[in-house]
């Protein structure tokens, strides 16, 4: 992979793909399972921070959950031990799922996230803090610009969907700026904590609140610091010091990763509107190869549709 230069590329093209397709884990459910595939691995990261996990191991584990969820979705660990695979066929499958899309990921990130699929850590989850179901529950604001009526896209993301998302692809990104991967977690993970008790108003709400914005960020961001323990707390808000700016590797990892996933929202929405009936047929092969195919284009046909 190309390595982050001063007048270089500031990010790297070939993972765009993979961004892409990642990003759609905000938007992929299961029955019996509450909530989008981020949401719950947001959930899980913090469950296994307050359980003692090191925060490496953690980054290291929900990244790579997340790239084989890319393609399997809910086809986890849980549901093939469930439906009765042994381990070792269940880690199998997993990465088998990884090595579909990683292709562009850094080669020794990616034996590292790989080795999290085969040899899966057995941390016994600790209590959830407060933030993360608030965060769950705080829609995103969508398009918003001072001086202007904002855009409203439906079904909207919610922070923890956001912060998840910005997490893994900043582990994703850190080789490429010689970033700190579980630094640029970590932050990531925690950058909407103001946002578990103060609703999202978007830039234009922002500007509106004034000097009183930063206050009221700082407060409300020392209540979810607070939700923690103190060792755990002290390591949050020492990665979190790579927000303000892209000063560090950390930061603009942290900052290349926060504006792809903002922007790759809005564009899933656009895709989505734009999508043809030859894209879904014929690429896509909706009605694809089997043994009734000659029937169901003949009913298709005969039907006029499309």
């Amino acid at each position: 992979m190309t390595i982050f230069l001063e007048g270089g590329p500031a990010a790297p093209l070939a993972l765009r793909p993979l961004l892409v397709e990642l990003n759609d884990l905000k938007r992929v459910h299961a029955a019996g399972r509450t909530g989008s595939i981020a949401e719950r691995l947001f959930a899980q990261g913090w469950g296994a921070l307050t359980g003692g996990a090191s925060a490496e191991d953690v980054a290291l584990d929900i990244t790579a959950k997340a790239l084989a969820a890319a393609r399997l979705c809910d086809l986890d660990a849980a549901f093939l031990a469930a439906v009765g695979l042994d381990p070792a066929a269940a880690s199998g499958v997993l990465v088998a799922g990884f090595d579909a899309v990683t292709d562009s990921v850094n080669t020794a990130l990616r034996d590292r996230l790989r080795a999290r699929l085969r040899e899966p850590g057995g941390v016994v989850p600790g209590p959830l803090p407060g933030f993360v179901s608030a965060l769950v529950h705080q829609p995103r604001a969508g398009v918003t610009c001072p001086g202007k009526p904002r855009i409203l896209l439906e079904p909207p993301e919610n922070h923890a969907e956001h912060c998840l998302m910005v997490a893994v692809y900043g582990v994703v990104l850190s080789p490429f700026y010689r970033a700190d991967p579980t630094l640029v977690f970590l932050a990531a993970m925690s950058h909407h904590f103001h946002n578990a008790a103060m609703p999202d108003a978007g830039f234009t709400g922002e500007m509106l609140l004034g000097e009183h914005l930063l206050p009221i960020m700082a407060r409300t961001t020392q209540w979810a610091l607070d939700e923690l323990d103190p060792p755990l707390r002290e390591t949050v808000a020492r990665a979190r010091a790579v927000l303000p700016d892209d000063a560090t590797a950390e930061g603009r990892a942290f900052h290349a990763a926060d504006c792809i996933d903002r922007v790759l929202q809005i564009a899933q929405h656009l895709r989505a509107a734009g999508l043809t009936m030859g894209t879904v047929l014929d690429e896509m092969e909706l009605v694809h190869a089997g043994p009734v195919k000659e029937f169901h284009d003949r009913v298709l046909t005969d039907m006029h549709i499309p």
